[in-house]
């Protein structure tokens, strides 16, 4: 164990030359992160953001009735324009008129059509004239009747497994009367945050100290994706005290983040800990900016990331990286986060040839890319709303260029 721990130690200490593309790690990060096998039966109103576990068939016809799609009126066709008016059926009523041909009842938007109609026209195409209609343009049969079952059929395929549960998708859920559904159950998170320096927000900031940041900005980015089973640590720089909480919180939990302590510092121990514990490295060191010491890995079906310190590193990877993760970990499919292609408002000379992420605020197809790209910095990640993808051939943005835009989930 002591040979395997310092030949672990000097491989990590050592492999600053090699360093995986941006395309193999996300490659990486797909394949190894499986669905959880584990399902949840939740209230339709608690399911926002979850995935679905089971297919789902609806139970009723939907519409379960023939369905006015205007305010208009009802007719029981025939070879005049003049119908005399008989009856009303506003929506909810359940009431059934019997129209003889000629005759046409008032009715509205989702009412129940009578069978004995046979279209509807809307009431601005008619001249109503006491208790007669004049009907003033050609109607066809069934216009503007829902059919029963038109959206879906009882028995057929509503929803298919693997259908993210959006607030449409909830609302069609609901107009079947379905109350509960199956969905996967959200993966258990620890959010680890390493480092001596880290004070709490509110404490004394004496000085060499910084305010913590990590784990409320990853925690809070991990509720706003829908994620809740969250446990938080605080570690300090020691390696057994490292080694330890990471063996424990590794066993515990489906996905383990970690801030901090990942590079190859006298006092960065994560690496060092990972390696001792036998952790399968998928990858380590990432081909970019920022970003470069990320660390991805995974024992039996626990996946682990070991996230830079510096905040905008760290919220960065996560938005790349973790976010794939926790998708597939919930049943999605989803390769990344949306991207598009988008218009620069801003000039920017990229330092060095390693791909750059870009903080910026993207609108109506345009993009700027905002100053303050430091690692360190979150002054202008505040306001971002995107990222700009710099290629590693890429040397400079100019005004009007056609950039690649990756859009943040905020």
């Amino acid at each position: 164990m002591l040979f395997y721990f310092f030949i672990s130690l000097y491989l990590f200490r050592h492999n600053e030359i090699y360093m995986i593309s941006i395309e193999d790690a996300l490659q990486a990060v797909i394949t190894s992160s499986k669905e959880i096998s584990k399902d949840i039966i939740l209230p339709i109103e608690k399911v926002g953001n979850s995935t679905l576990y089971r297919d789902v068939y609806s139970p009723i016809n939907m519409p379960p009735f023939r369905q006015s799609a205007m305010d208009g009126y009802a007719l029981n066709l025939h070879n005049d324009f003049l119908y005399v008016l008989i009856d009303e059926v506003k929506a909810g009523d359940g009431h059934q008129p019997i129209l003889k041909a000629g005759e046409a009842i008032r009715i509205f938007t989702g009412a129940a059509v009578p069978d004995s109609a046979n279209a509807v026209i809307m009431q601005e195409k008619v001249i109503k004239n006491e208790n007669n209609i004049t009907v003033n343009s050609q109607v066809t049969n069934e216009y503007n009747i829902r059919a029963i079952g038109e959206q879906v059929k009882k028995g057929e395929l509503a929803l298919k497994k693997g259908t993210k549960l959006t607030p449409a998708a909830i609302g069609y859920l609901s107009s079947l009367g379905i109350t509960e559904v199956s969905v996967y159950k959200n993966p258990s998170i620890a959010l680890i945050t390493t480092g001596n320096e880290l004070v709490e927000p509110g404490e004394n900031l004496s000085y060499g100290k910084i305010y913590e940041s990590n784990s409320k900005m990853i925690h809070s980015a991990l509720l706003n994706l829908g994620f809740d089973d969250i446990s938080i640590y605080k570690i300090e720089d020691n390696y057994e005290q490292t080694y330890s909480k990471l063996q424990n919180v590794i066993k515990e939990h489906d996905l383990v983040i970690i801030s901090g302590g990942i590079s190859v510092g006298d006092y960065d121990f994560v690496g060092k800990a990972l390696a001792e514990l036998n952790i399968e490295e998928l990858f380590y060191k990432v081909n970019q900016k920022p970003g470069k010491p990320l660390f991805f890995g995974k024992n039996n079906t626990t996946l682990i990331f070991a996230l830079p310190g510096n905040p905008a590193a760290a919220l960065t990877c996560f938005y790349i990286y973790v976010y794939v993760a926790l998708q597939r970990l919930t049943g999605l499919k989803n390769n990344g986060l949306h991207t598009i292609t988008a218009r620069s408002l801003s000039n920017f000379v990229k330092n060095g040839d390693r791909p750059q992420f870009l903080k910026a605020i993207y609108k109506n197809g345009e993009v700027t890319i905002l100053e303050g790209q430091s690692s360190a910095m979150l002054q202008t990640f505040a306001i971002s709303n995107a990222l700009v993808l710099m290629n590693g051939d890429m040397q400079k943005i100019r005004v009007n260029e056609l950039v690649q835009v990756i859009l943040l989930p905020i």
